[in-house]
């Protein structure tokens, strides 16, 4: 059970005693919670750091492309780069068999009715992948742009990637995912002739949210601004460590 944010509670017995509680009592359990997992990230962050591993969170909602974004990297790159993949959905392993197919090394994490990955959650998939040194990691989290904001998992990047067929007022809507990430991708802007978003608007509201936000637009379909995002990923894996 999630006692922060409420996700797969099984236990209606346990929700009925938190009624009871002073609200005050609810807070210290969430910040346990919290505590907790942020000292798990900080081992993962360890692992990652002492072999090198570039290990990015891409956190988005439902139907961004965060998969197909993944697909095509992974092709296209394939000989330039060492990859491995985390994928986090509730059920299936359908885009871990997609990843798989890239003849990328997956790990799928099925959370139930869970609605994010935690740092527990990826240091056992970690303990099972045996990463190689100076390679990337993806972790595709959970589709959700509430709940994942909140769970740091060791990663070195956050990559949150949107729509233009979402609202263009997401980054206000959802402003913690957007304050925490490092980078926001822009995906299907094909498809921007055929609908209502205002690029330039969404980019002002993520500005407004997170002013050291990086933008990158691009389409996974045409391959527009996708030498952009490789040129990101290419920087970070070489970038040195500043003291």
């Amino acid at each position: 059970m999630c006692a922060t944010c409420g996700c797969g509670t099984d236990d209606s017995h346990d929700l009925k005693e938190l009624d009871h509680h002073h609200h005050k009592k609810i807070v210290d359990v969430e910040k346990d919670v919290l505590h907790e997992n942020n000292l798990l990230a900080q081992r993962n962050r360890g692992y990652f750091e002492a072999k090198n591993i570039l290990a990015l969170n891409l956190v988005s909602s439902p139907g961004s492309g965060k998969t197909s974004l993944l697909e095509r990297t992974l092709i296209d790159l394939k000989n330039e780069l060492d990859f491995a993949v985390i994928e986090g959905d509730q059920q299936t392993s359908n885009d871990a068999d997609r990843i798989h197919a890239t003849e990328t090394k997956v790990t799928q994490i099925n959370t139930g009715k869970g609605c994010h990955l935690d740092a527990h959650m990826v240091l056992h998939a970690v303990q099972g992948m045996k990463l190689t040194q100076n390679s990337i990691l993806f972790i595709e989290n959970v589709g959700n742009l509430i709940c994942p904001a909140m769970f740091d998992l060791g990663e070195k990047e956050r990559v949150v990637i949107i729509s233009v067929t979402e609202g263009d007022d997401k980054p206000l809507k959802y402003p913690d995912m957007f304050y925490s990430s490092t980078l926001c991708i822009i995906n299907k802007i094909d498809l921007l002739p055929y609908v209502p978003f205002d690029i330039e608007k969404v980019k002002a509201n993520a500005k407004k949210v997170n002013h050291k936000l990086e933008i990158i637009e691009l389409s996974c379909t045409s391959g527009e601004g996708l030498e952009l995002w490789y040129n990101w990923l290419k920087s970070k894996v070489l970038a040195p460590e500043i003291a």
